[in-house]
């Protein structure tokens, strides 16, 4: 479905979710260069986890002290950085006693960075020392700065999965909702010293957001409004692709490998969503590491239409990117995330009349399981 559903944008952790959980406002988008005019792939993620176990300064569950305390992590972490040439992963994390954001709507300010429904900024910097230093940062040196209008215009909302009463049940050890899968930004980026200025309609930007008590196994993430009908040669700028899942846990029941595809073509959202029993809803997907190239395969049908993709990324233009769980255990040791991943889909009817066959380009792509 393309509802909006703003209360899903919300600050989450309360109830057990504020002993040992997590919430993440997600922001990916391609910006240019203000000198050479290169397109660069950028993310920006306002994370927070275990808000009630708050200490004047924030607890990162890796460093090797907090282990022998046995104690949580509990901190806003502030992740920004890049894909393709260079990539990196920048943190700054602060205590969740200077975290702010009220209950009825997404309004975060922590030091000097802020998030709303429609504009962020904010800057983040750590030093070549500070980063061999603090194993714990779990990043990379570099600086960071942003001030973006945010115009987000499609959404991918999941259903009764992530309602008000399944939140309340904490129902899904992970929840998620995408108000923006395509999302128009506006606005300048400053990496390392060098400007990149934000086009909107050349942003090709996206927003998210996941909370709950711990993360999934396997983790795949695919996203993309890039799109191009290689039947007509048309953009569709009306259209946005999203795909998300792995192995998810319902009651603690886990689910195994599941995903939540929606492919919102030109005005009509086609969806498969395994929580939608009654559309028999079928997928398999596939991810493949190669020396060069990674690879994804999904492969998904409804009692309407059916979709076949194929999405590639580089390797040396993804990250492996760092998180660790409410609990302080680091298991996504190799979780691959990039943002310039490039594919085909191709969307049938279920008599296998084709609708289109489209490429997809600056795709947010993402796979891992825990080693």
């Amino acid at each position: 479905m393309n509802k909006s559903d703003m209360e899903r944008d919300y600050y989450m952790l309360k109830g057990p979710l504020a002993k040992k959980g997590y919430d993440w406002w997600w922001h990916s988008l391609t910006a240019y260069n203000k000198k050479t005019k290169e397109p660069k792939a950028f993310f920006i993620e306002y994370f927070v986890c275990n808000p009630a176990l708050a200490e004047d300064k924030p607890t990162l569950g890796q460093n090797p002290e907090n282990k022998k305390l046995g104690k949580r992590p509990s901190y806003c972490m502030i992740k920004v950085g890049c894909w393709g040439k260079n990539a990196k992963q920048i943190h700054n994390f602060y205590s969740m006693k200077d975290f702010h954001c009220p209950s009825n709507k997404l309004d975060i300010k922590v030091g000097n960075c802020t998030l709303t429904e429609t504009h962020m900024e904010g800057s983040c910097n750590v030093s070549k020392e500070e980063a061999s230093e603090h194993p714990e940062y779990m990043c990379d040196a570099g600086s960071m700065s942003w001030d973006l209008d945010i115009n987000k215009q499609i959404s991918f909302n999941v259903g009764y999965g992530a309602s008000k009463l399944f939140r309340q049940l904490n129902s899904f050890e992970m929840f998620w909702h995408a108000e923006g899968i395509k999302t128009e930004y506006a606005g300048t980026i400053i990496l390392d010293g060098e400007e990149y200025e934000v086009i909107p309609e050349k942003s090709y930007g996206y927003a998210d957001k996941n909370w709950g008590g711990d993360f999934t196994s396997p983790w795949l993430w695919i996203s993309s409004c890039n799109i191009t009908s290689l039947i007509s040669g048309k953009k569709l700028n009306n259209s946005a692709f999203e795909a998300g899942g792995g192995r998810p846990k319902a009651f603690g029941i886990e689910i195994p490998r599941k995903l939540l595809i929606g492919f919102y073509y030109e005005g009509k959202m086609y969806e498969y969503n395994f929580a939608r029993f009654w559309n028999l809803v079928k997928i398999d997907f596939d991810f493949e590491e190669g020396e060069k190239i990674h690879t994804w395969t999904i492969n998904a049908s409804n009692k309407n239409s059916y979709i076949e993709l194929e999405l590639h990324c580089k390797r040396d233009e993804m990250l492996l990117i760092n998180y660790e769980a409410p609990n302080g255990l680091k298991l996504h040791n190799r979780l691959w995330n990039g943002g310039t991943g490039y594919g085909e889909i191709k969307l049938y009817k279920k008599d296998g009349t084709l609708i289109d066959h489209v490429k997809i380009e600056n795709t947010g792509c993402e796979y891992g399981e825990y080693c």
